[in-house]
Parts: structure tokens; C-alpha cells; sequence
């Protein structure tokens, strides 16, 4: 694996569906005590106090990437170029600017399952060519789809089942939530709250 990128921390107002990333960790941490997922608020707070590597394997493409990220400081734009690379379309190989708070999830996702392990990445940006093309050949592809718009991600984890994150990502209501059991993923957005 590479190295892991160090994040520039240095505001807490980013901005979360209307939130300040403060507010989005503190509502994420209240659904998730609620959900009974972890077992205080205050296990809440010290997960969320520290640093946390998160570790990426792109499935397509078989890339590797290591983030170290700290909830409630701003992310750097090198780090974004970067991540927005390793989620392309590998179809047309291009990429767009991913939502930054797909990370705040994915942390979120990582704190409440308790995981050290891996995100696979089974599919992130798509362009509107590469979405119309798998709408003709795949069933339950969206028109409208927040994979267009850099606002979603289709995971697994190497030490959580899929089941498992679909529990915490409803938990967190930060987004949409669609389960994928017969091909084992899970789809994360952060677009307005829904499940499927």
C-alpha cells in the first residue's frame, strides 16, 4: 500500500447538507448511540477526536489509496485532485470533483462498524456516458444517477459485511442507502435520505 496523505486541518465549518462537518459528526454520532450501534455518546466523541486511516482498494483498476483523516478540519485540495482520480470512471477514464463529504460518510461508516479494514470500491464517478451504457446492458441503474454527479459510491469492506453497513449507513441519515446482497455492496450517497 502507499503511504498514507496527511490531511490540512485547519476549520471545522465545512459544509454538510447544511451542516457544519461539527454538526454532521455530532447528529452522525447521536443516530448511531440511538441505533445502538456504539454503546455511548462518550465512545462517540473519542472516536471522532482522533485520526483515522482510512484504506481504499479500487476493484476496477486495482489501485491503492490511504487517507488519514480527522473529522472537523478541512480537507486539502491536493488530496481531492487525488482522491477524485482514484474514484474516476475507469470506462472513459475521466474524473470530476467528488462531494468531500462522501469522506465524512465513509469516516462515519468506519468509526460505527469498528473497521480496520479495506473500502473495495466497486464503482464511484460515472460519466453520463458511462451510466447511459450500463442503464442498456444492467437492471436498477438510476437515470438520474448521484454516481453522475460525484455523490456516490459503491462499496464493501474487507472486515464488516454489507449488511452491516447498510445498518449504520441508514443509522447515520446522511444520504442514500440501496443493499446489493446478491452482489455484495453497498451503495452510499449524499443525496437526499432514502433506501432501497
Amino acid at each position: 500500500m502507499s503511504n498514507p496523505s496527511k490531511l490540512v486541518l485547519d476549520r471545522q465549518d465545512f459544509p454538510v447538507r447544511g451542516l457544519s462537518r461539527r454538526g454532521f459528526l455530532k447528529r452522525a454520532g447521536a443516530a448511531a448511540v440511538g441505533a445502538m450501534l456504539l454503546p455511548s455518546a462518550e465512545a462517540v466523541a473519542k472516536s471522532f477526536s482522533r485520526e483515522r486511516l482510512l484504506s481504499f482498494h479500487n476493484v476496477n483498476t486495482d489501485e491503492e489509496m490511504n487517507i488519514l483523516c480527522c473529522p472537523e478540519q478541512q480537507y486539502d485540495a491536493r488530496l481531492l485532485e487525488r482522491l477524485n482520480y482514484f474514484l474516476r470512471d475507469h470506462h472513459a477514464e475521466v474524473s470530476r470533483p467528488m462531494d468531500p463529504a462522501l469522506l465524512d460518510l465513509l469516516f462515519a461508516v468506519s468509526v460505527f462498524t469498528g473497521s480496520n479494514g479495506t473500502f473495495k470500491i466497486i464503482s464511484a464517478y460515472r460519466s453520463p456516458e458511462t451510466n447511459s451504457w450500463l442503464r442498456k446492458i444492467s437492471h436498477g441503474v438510476a437515470e438520474h444517477s448521484m454516481h453522475i454527479e460525484g455523490k456516490a459510491v459503491d462499496i464493501r469492506m474487507t472486515d464488516v459485511d454489507t449488511h452491516t453497513i447498510r445498518r449504520v449507513g441508514l443509522a447515520l441519515q446522511q444520504g442514500g442507502v440501496g443493499y446489493y446482497p446478491r452482489h455484495d455492496f453497498v451503495h452510499l450517497d449524499t443525496g437526499d435520505v432514502r433506501s432501497w
